[in-house]
């Protein structure tokens, strides 16, 4: 198999984790695209002695470092991701936020974590833990959770609250979704794409969208139905059956991002 079918079945995921990491899909996709020609153009620098997985996001870490992406650009008044970004950063280190979305969002173990970033596992840890402490901080957010299967409603709504936010409400239908959001302007959306009467969770966010802007997190069994890279795709993809670190890593890096949250 060559080496292109090898890293082919995981860069939908290299995809998210860079769009997680940017705040951006444009700018994510960018690191990726480079990435991806700078293994074209020396095959023989790719890691051969692990799994093609690490492999490729270890070409992707040396390309983020390299670039050096949040000491670049200009104060634009908050407007865009990366702005909002760099009023964060002098707490957070973009180390500690690879750490927890490696760990907690892309499932890899301490030890590839450290592999990635150029650390051991304990540092590893100590980062994640971080992480979250200071995201968890300086961000609190009311929460609308579109979700039709009461259980895994209930878990999500304990994970909100046990962060810290406020949950204005949960929605199990798209006309019910965009009634609530309407009624109490939500500051961060938990979105499931199958919903009860067969309405779909996308069209919900596509209207509430249409009325303001909001962050949203998919959590949803149909991962495939969104990273299509046909259309804009969503920065925060979490995949049912989930881990609650998982959720709690995408809403802090959700909010981390949004204007709303900026610290003083």
């Amino acid at each position: 198999m060559s080496l292109g079918q090898d890293l082919a079945p995981h860069l939908p995921f290299l995809r998210r984790y860079a769009r997680a990491l940017t705040g951006s899909q444009g700018h994510g996709d960018a690191f990726v695209r480079a990435t991806l020609e700078a293994i074209v153009a020396a095959p023989e620098a790719f890691p051969r002695d692990v799994d093609p997985r690490l492999g490729l996001y270890r070409t992707f870490h040396a390309i983020w470092s390299s670039a050096n992406i949040e000491e670049d650009g200009t104060d634009s008044g908050m407007a865009d991701p990366e702005s909002i970004a760099k009023a964060r950063l002098s707490q957070i280190t973009p180390l500690s936020r690879q750490a927890l979305l490696l760990t907690a969002m892309e499932g890899f173990t301490p030890e590839d974590t450290g592999y990635l970033i150029g650390a051991d596992s304990s540092e590893v840890e100590n980062l994640v833990s971080e992480a979250l402490a200071e995201i968890e901080r300086q961000t609190r957010a009311e929460v609308l959770i579109i979700e039709d299967e009461p259980i895994i409603a209930m878990d999500i709504e304990t994970i909100v609250r046990d962060l810290g936010h406020n949950v204005t409400g949960v929605a199990v239908t798209r006309d019910e979704a965009v009634s609530q959001a309407m009624a109490r302007r939500p500051g961060l959306v938990l979105a499931d794409i199958q919903l009860a009467d067969d309405s779909s969770g996308i069209d919900a966010v596509k209207d509430i969208l249409g009325e303001f802007q909001v962050p949203v997190i998919f959590i949803t069994a149909f991962p495939e139905r969104l990273l299509t890279g046909e259309r804009p795709e969503p920065t925060f993809l979490i995949t049912k059956p989930f881990q609650r670190s998982t959720v709690k890593a995408a809403i802090a890096q959700a909010l981390f991002f949004d204007t709303a949250t900026v610290p003083a």
